[in-house]
């Protein structure tokens, strides 16, 4: 049985107020995270090698070696300034970096590709959970903004840990991909299971929709239009990525970037449908209690013409007039009943007959 939906809650947007008179690149974070402490590790790699420091920012790696630099906690605006500066980031893209409400993007610069995007997962209670996350790309280090530890690059580690994995003998901008693409992936997941409460959703409103129906169907469509505007330019982005001409992005990388491209494509038109079986649900709910509502008219029009007739000899028998024969026959009475079922069971009879019953 499907749980009940949880109430959709409706959060105030203070964007546009906190960024009311500032200039532009002012580092002002943007969010519903509480105050959190700015924690850094590395993984520093490659075919041979592979070791993790804690809270230290290395901006040039060991020659020979690949960098993934970890940022985990966006609210802490001065943390982030100095990173900012250690990897000489502009100013507009740290405002960007700790805005979780800007929209995905790529920027190009001479020394890095910058880009954000969302990571939809499913938490321990199945309910999703949007978190703002930042790629930047440098010429052998990547360098990860997020907001918790929470995350979906769990098998990307993993990969990286396993000596014997493609990751380990490729570069920053392979690496790059894979994380981009880990988080195309877990979209995937987030669409599943949409998919099954839509379906889990049309059998109840086929079979008993009930009011609470109705709610359920508007929250999930809300939900995919919020899911809609996540995921929905990751595939223009992914597809700058491969046409671009920038030095950190090789040929061999965009050959692996055109099959994320592919998922890309493929999720866009999952959100299409499901946002029209969405729609279509709320119209099929709409009809179904329509006709749930015929059926209850149904029998009491059946039930109204039934008494008519009845209500009617009743009426007339029931007048206080002296000069009224039938009221002195004997069996008079039982004669009425008589009446009274013989035109019952003929109206329930007609009835059957032209199928209104």
């Amino acid at each position: 049985m499907q749980k009940n939906l949880p109430k959709p809650k409706i959060k105030k947007n203070h964007r546009s107020k906190s960024k009311l008179g500032k200039a532009p690149g002012a580092i002002n974070y943007i969010g519903n995270r509480k105050e959190q402490v700015t924690k850094v590790s590395t993984i520093s790699y490659n075919e041979n090698e592979y070791f993790v420091t804690k809270e230290q920012i290395t901006t040039e790696p060991t020659k020979g070696l690949t960098a993934f630099i970890d940022v985990v906690g966006l609210t802490d605006e001065i943390a982030i300034a100095n990173i900012g500066k250690q990897f000489n980031l502009n100013n507009l893209i740290l405002e960007d970096l700790v805005d979780t409400l800007q929209r995905p993007k790529i920027d190009e610069y001479e020394d890095y590709v910058f880009g954000i995007f969302k990571m939809l997962y499913l938490d321990e209670n199945h309910q999703l959970v949007v978190e703002h996350v930042a790629l930047t790309l440098f010429k052998n280090t990547v360098v990860v903004f997020q907001e918790t530890d929470d995350d979906v690059f769990g098998e990307v580690i993993k990969r990286i840990e396993n000596k014997f994995g493609r990751i380990r003998s490729r570069g920053a901008d392979y690496l790059f991909f894979a994380l981009l693409d880990a988080i195309v992936d877990h979209y995937f997941i987030v669409l599943d299971d949409i998919k099954n409460k839509l379906e889990l959703l049309e059998d109840e409103v086929y079979n008993n929709p009930q009011k609470e129906s109705a709610r359920k169907i508007q929250y999930l469509k809300k939900e995919i239009l919020r899911i809609r505007k996540w995921i929905f330019p990751v595939k223009e982005l992914v597809n700058r990525l491969i046409q671009s001409e920038h030095q950190l992005i090789s040929k061999e990388t965009k050959l692996f970037l055109k099959d994320t491209f592919d998922h890309c494509l493929e999720i866009n038109e999952d959100i299409v449908l499901y946002r029209e079986m969405s729609t279509s649900l709320m119209e099929m709910y709409m009809t179904n209690m329509s006709n749930k509502m015929n059926e209850v008219m149904k029998v009491l029009t059946v039930i109204a013409s039934i008494f008519i007739p009845l209500t009617f000899i009743a009426g007339i028998y029931g007048m206080n007039f002296d000069n009224m024969p039938e009221l002195r026959t004997a069996n008079g009475y039982y004669y009425l009943w008589a009446v009274f079922i013989l035109i019952f069971l003929g109206l329930l009879i007609y009835f059957k007959k032209k199928d209104w019953l």
